[in-house]
């Protein structure tokens, strides 16, 4: 636990000057943050100077802001322009990986800094494009928090912002004067949101929640910000609807909550996912295939490949076509959601566009299953409607006729059945399930791996065609490896290899490695 530590006056071997970094991303009101600062030092007698240095990864990029005081003087100080490694009192980081990244870069010091940092996180772009599971582990950046830092204070300063109805400048403020690493008194600091005008009541609101956690040195923030990374069981969450379609969900529940032990949970959540994507109809098909699964799978091996199956089977059926984009984007709840974290109200106007760019295969495949087929055979009409409709599109969501056009394609989900697209994701489903459990008898582990296969399709466009692409190669060399006492390690292999990279270089590097030694 954090001691208790308060800093009345600059540290004398500094020559009275106080030296703050702020890491941030662009939209996260770093800039306010140092302006906030910059007044309340001068309002205190203090001599200051801030500046910045922006990227231009995301956003408006990662950027620093540094801002070095000392008090007046009588004479001009000076002043550096950009953060030391080495020497830095303050750090303050906007989002858990700003702080790794102040920690790489050195400014972060076991006899010196005090880091104050947001547990949430804001993913970044390079963690967004992995094929796989590319999210950095923030465990791993706070226990480096923990060895490099003289003091620490981590918690979720974004969760509090967004409670409060305000961004997180505001609870970063709030940590900062709670911590006692300024000399300077809480009322100098919300004297500073007050000048500042416009939400200064929502922005107070923050800054005292931050301000309290900080001054009881961060006690509890940690199990804070572990609770909040925890999803809520599925069984907390009670669908709405008809009396008939409620029992008939219930029975379904009933059925999943009578697996294995191992796949229960995942089965309930699967089991959620396929009927929010069609029906209730469709969630029974979804268990029949899970129990003709589990009626081949060993209990001696904890019921792993009923388990897999679980979850890739629910995949496979809630796939992402353009009915099932246009359903998610009209959704009440989405565009509450989008109102809340920009803020809306009678002051705010919020402007909606939504990006579709589908392919000729989506458009055709939302066509009855015999006259898409035709469609689709004939090259010269595919390259036509590509270059007709292919070109993208951008609709003003918050108008009557484009959210019209996204409500009606996604009300087609009551013909998807009908669909080619739907006929050809269940062939594909078939074959994968039936090639997974060809391997049962003789190499379960193989089984699961097949299963796990199925991983690397997700999405639709080209997204989707790049995963499919991926998975046809790993399957191909899943058919050669059979029979190998290795073989479920390869296959394993081969799915991290797909997942690497975007071109699939690596997947290609090691097919090669395979056809070298079979």
């Amino acid at each position: 636990m954090n001691a208790p530590f308060t800093a009345a006056a600059p540290d004398p071997h500094l020559d009275g000057v106080l030296k703050l970094a702020i890491m941030a991303v662009g939209g996260q009101g770093g800039g306010v943050l140092t302006n906030w600062l910059e007044s309340i030092a001068r309002a205190n007698g203090y001599a200051v100077q801030a500046t910045s240095v922006a990227g231009v990864a995301q956003r408006t990029g990662a950027t620093i802001y540094y801002l070095e005081m000392a008090p007046e003087s009588g004479r001009a100080p000076v002043f550096a322009l950009l953060p030391a490694a080495g020497d830095v009192d303050v750090l303050v980081a906007a989002e858990m990986m700003e702080a790794g990244r102040a920690i790489l870069r050195g400014f972060v010091t076991p006899d010196r800094t005090t880091l104050i940092a947001s547990s949430h996180r804001a993913l970044a772009v390079s963690e967004k494009i992995a094929p796989g599971h590319g999210i950095a582990n923030a465990e791993e950046v706070m226990a480096a928090i923990e060895s490099a830092a003289r003091r620490h204070i981590v918690f979720d300063m974004e969760r509090i912002a967004a409670e409060s109805g305000t961004v997180i400048s505001a609870s970063l403020l709030g940590a900062i004067a709670g911590a006692g690493v300024l000399p300077f008194t809480r009322d100098a600091f919300e004297a500073a949101i007050r000048a500042s005008g416009r939400g200064e009541k929502a922005s107070l609101a923050a800054f005292a929640k931050a301000y309290d956690i900080a001054a009881a040195g961060g006690e509890g923030a940690h199990a804070d910000r572990r609770a909040h990374d925890v999803a809520p069981p599925v069984s907390a969450v009670s669908p709405a609807g008809p009396a008939r379609l409620l029992a008939e969900w219930r029975e379904l529940a009933t059925r999943a909550a009578s697996l294995p032990e191992p796949a229960r949970d995942m089965a309930l959540a699967g089991l959620r996912k396929v009927v929010d994507f069609q029906d209730v109809a469709y969630g029974r098909a979804y268990l029949d295939r899970l129990d003709a699964v589990k009626a081949r799978d060993d209990a001696a091996r904890g019921w792993l490949l009923t388990r897999e199956a679980a979850k890739y089977i629910a995949n496979a059926m809630a796939y992402d076509d353009v009915i099932r984009v246009a359903d998610l984007k009209t959704r009440p709840d989405r565009i509450r959601r989008i109102a809340r974290e920009m803020q809306a109200d009678e002051e705010k106007v919020l402007h909606l566009t939504e990006f579709f760019h589908p392919r000729a295969e989506e458009l055709v495949g939302l066509l009855p299953a015999r006259i898409g087929a035709a469609v689709a055979s004939r090259p010269g009409w595919m390259r036509w409607i590509d270059r007709h409709f292919g070109k993208g599109r951008r609709l003003r969501s918050d108008r009557l006729w484009p959210f019209l056009q996204l409500y009606l394609v996604g009300g087609l989900r009551r013909w998807r059945r009908a669909t080619l697209r739907y006929r050809e994701e269940e062939a594909h489903l078939q074959n994968w399930l039936a090639a997974a459990l060809a391997h049962l008898p003789t190499d379960y582990d193989l089984a699961v791996e097949t299963l796990r296969a199925r991983r690397l399709i997700k999405g639709y466009s080209d997204t989707h065609a790049r995963g499919v692409s991926k998975y046809d190669r790993v399957m191909a060399g899943i058919t050669r490896l059979a029979g190998r006492p290795d073989a479920a390690d390869w296959a394993r292999r081969l799915r991290e290899a797909a997942m690497r990279d975007e071109k699939g270089d690596a997947l290609d590097g090691m097919l090669a490695t395979i056809r070298s030694f079979l």
